[in-house]
């Protein structure tokens, strides 16, 4: 049979290379940075651009997105290539899709630190940025697919198929989640409001990690692992098995973030059921892994890049058995709104995905650049350094967790709450040090990596343009009569995309048709109203400052919520939230009965100095909002883009809605100058206020203690 000469085009991978170890260093050290502001308040600066409400959303973006969007896609297009026996469809493609995720990353960060965000977990970007990544994600798909179409590989391996999963359902969760209503072009309303939003952003949350963190780092477990064990993988048919179950399971399993909220039951119920089923693929992905390594243990003895990759598939084990354990009812009373949670994400992001990512690049940049890695010794030390900072950082976070549901809950002997929530603070100033030093750790230990690459990188001689033949692509291949049936779909792409969608989109439509079409599955409160226009406006300045990042507004049924907060949260209490703001973390107390707890010069001087109104507090200050003027012009826009959504404005309020605004506006000024304070009503402080004092107060409250 003749041999094709063909070439692999190594640049792009090299791009993306360089990209991932960049941004992980940026990520990284927005991580350190907020992880030292949650014990030393003064780190925030007094700036609006440097709060942790502000630099979280970035860190958390500038991980996922950045740092492993691009070790994704340094690892797919180098292994696709190789896989198919074919160079990447179109180089301009692959331009536009590195630079254009590039400027996606870079306005990112631009607009989370200016407060433009959505308020969304993980989905923070505004809408323009949400186009755009539409448009590269098509072109990454195109690139992909077109690369696959004229393969010299019949079969497509394991990894493609996880790859092809990937991109179709990204897709499909990106754009279901980031339908919204724009109010300007850095301002928008989800369509979505309350336990329709909750359900689409955890639906949308849950499957960002499963679909972005997971199923392409899978992928690449499966080229790369065996590829530098030099071992096959251990088992083909444990493979199918693992990717079909995962990518149907995963998709239902959203709602067990929402356990014990305003969802209705029986959603929480279905999230339990496929969390719970989701240990077995997710472990047979782990022990094909691991098993692939029989026989080469003396390979991972001596090749640092294996043994990053060996405690990476290990933490996927750790992390994918807990996730199932944490969606237990009884499991989540205990971990839910406390630090155990980000433990729990970051023996993810830190062993499986930044790991992965590792071992990956300490493999694959001696090899573009022809030479060996600089230096063994010091890989190592990353290794030893990187594992003993996820463990500085894991251990304490799930020793605060208990801690924090342990005082929580806690009754004196005459049924009274035995802390108060500043106390529960307090006491883990402790463990946010320690986490903060293990974050310390893994940070050097990548800046040893990047040290380590560069000088690599220095020696060597870049292969932009790799040689290979194979055979050509034939149409009259004939079938054996023994081959696993599973080698049809293998050889059809587009049908594997096709059923691939099928499959995941089967647990959304069932998780959300029932919400969306069955009104008694939110039933309605007659006395909750709009939000005023102030309190709307004082609302938008509570998510760009991203309140939501450490108080929840969702009180649970439980004694000590009740008791601590007051009446439990109602589902009816949120059908004018657009997005909702239940929150995924209790750093401060839960603010949906704040509302008429304090008077408004509480809430002004709370947000001049926080210790002043809570000795100990480690909240930052924002003296901004007294002297910044609040953008009356947005509010005619806003209360139509509210109006188009549904909420139940009269007709023509756009119209008067200033008026209306400025008159409550007054009435707060007023309240503050009878304490002695004198402000504008046009300053944000008065909006922010009248929000604060609206929470809550729709329903009729028991009194909290």
């Amino acid at each position: 049979m003749e041999l094709q000469k063909f070439q692999y085009d190594n640049k792009t991978v090299k791009m993306f290379a360089y990209a991932t170890i960049l941004w992980g260093l940026v990520g990284m050290l927005v991580g350190l940075i907020v992880a030292i502001q949650l014990y030393l308040p003064a780190a925030n600066l007094s700036l609006p651009y440097t709060t942790f409400g502000r630099l979280r959303p970035l860190h958390t973006n500038a991980v996922i997105f950045a740092f492993v969007g691009n070790g994704i896609f340094m690892g797919v297009y180098y292994s696709l290539q190789r896989l198919l026996k074919a160079r990447m469809f179109s180089d301009l493609l692959s331009k536009i899709h590195f630079w254009g995720w590039q400027l996606i990353i870079v306005l990112a960060a631009a607009t989370l630190i200016m407060g433009k965000t959505t308020g969304k977990e993980y989905a923070e970007l505004e809408w323009p940025i949400d186009i755009l990544i539409t448009l590269v994600w098509v072109v990454f798909g195109w690139n992909m697919f077109g690369t696959i179409i004229r393969r010299r590989e019949r079969h497509l391996y394991v990894a493609i198929w996880f790859y092809i999963a990937t991109f179709v359902t990204v897709a499909m969760l990106h754009i279901v989640n980031s339908i919204e209503i724009p109010v300007s072009f850095w301002k928008s309303y989800s369509v979505y409001a309350g336990v329709q939003d909750a359900l689409v952003q955890w639906w949308y949350g849950h499957n960002a990690v499963a679909f972005f963190l997971t199923t392409p780092y899978l992928g690449l477990m499966y080229y790369f692992l065996p590829k530098i064990a030099q071992r096959p993988v251990y088992s083909y048919r444990l493979s199918i098995v693992h990717f079909w179950a995962l990518i149907f399971l995963y998709i239902w399993a959203g709602p067990h973030h929402l356990l014990y909220t305003a969802v209705p039951d029986w959603a929480q119920s279905l999230g339990v059921v496929f969390s719970v089923m989701l240990i077995a693929p997710s472990w047979g992905g782990m022990i094909n892994g691991l098993l692939t390594l029989r026989g080469a243990w003396d390979r991972v003895r001596d090749d640092v890049g294996l043994k990053f990759l060996v405690v990476a598939v290990t933490a996927y084990g750790m992390a994918t058995f807990e996730g199932p354990m944490l969606s237990l009812k009884s499991v989540s009373a205990i971990a839910h709104y406390t630090d155990w949670i980000v433990a729990h994400v970051h023996v993810g992001a830190l062993g499986w995905n930044g790991f992965m990512t590792f071992g990956i690049l300490y493999w694959l940049i001696p090899r573009l650049f022809q030479t060996k890695l600089y230096s063994q010794k010091l890989a190592n030390m990353h290794f030893w350094i990187g594992t003993l900072g996820i463990v500085l950082y894991a251990v304490p976070m799930y020793w605060a967790g208990f801690m924090q549901s342990s005082m929580w809950k806690d009754f004196t002997p005459e049924g009274q709450l035995k802390w108060q929530f500043l106390d529960t603070v307090t006491k883990m100033i402790p463990f946010y040090i320690a986490r903060s030093i293990g974050g310390a750790l893994f940070l050097t230990g990548a800046i040893l990596m990047t040290y380590n690459l560069i000088k690599t990188i220095k020696v060597g001689t870049f292969l932009e343009i790799e040689e290979d033949e194979a055979p050509a692509l034939t149409s009259n291949y004939q079938s054996h009569s023994k081959e696993h049936w599973h080698r049809w779909i293998e050889r059809k792409p587009i049908q594997l995309m096709i059923v691939s969608l099928v499959v995941v989109a089967i647990g959304g439509l069932i998780e959300f048709l029932p919400v969306f079409l069955i009104k008694s599955n939110i039933p309605t409160i007659s006395s909750v109203k709009p939000y005023t226009p102030l309190e709307l406006q004082g609302r938008d300045i509570y998510i760009r400052e991203g309140c939501y990042t450490c108080h929840s507004q969702m009180i649970r049924p439980f004694r000590s919520e009740t008791a601590r907060y007051g009446e439990y949260s109602k589902a009816g209490e949120f059908v004018y939230d657009h997005p909702f703001q239940w929150g995924s973390k209790r750093t401060g107390p839960d603010l949906a009965r704040i509302g008429g707890k304090y008077p408004d010069s509480w809430h002004y001087n709370h947000m001049i100095e926080p210790s002043s109104m809570a000795p100990g507090s480690i909240m930052p200050s924002y003296p901004w909002l007294l002297e910044d003027q609040l953008d009356a012009n947005s509010t005619m826009s806003k209360i139509k883009a509210m109006i188009r959504l549904g909420v139940p404005y009269p007709a023509g309020y756009e119209n008067i809605a200033i008026q209306d605004m400025e008159k409550q506006a007054k009435q707060i000024t007023a309240n503050l100058k009878k304490d002695g304070i004198e402000t504008l009503p046009d300053r944000e402080i008065v909006a922010l206020i009248g929000y604060l004092q609206r929470m809550g107060t729709d329903i009729k409250v028991k009194a909290s203690k």
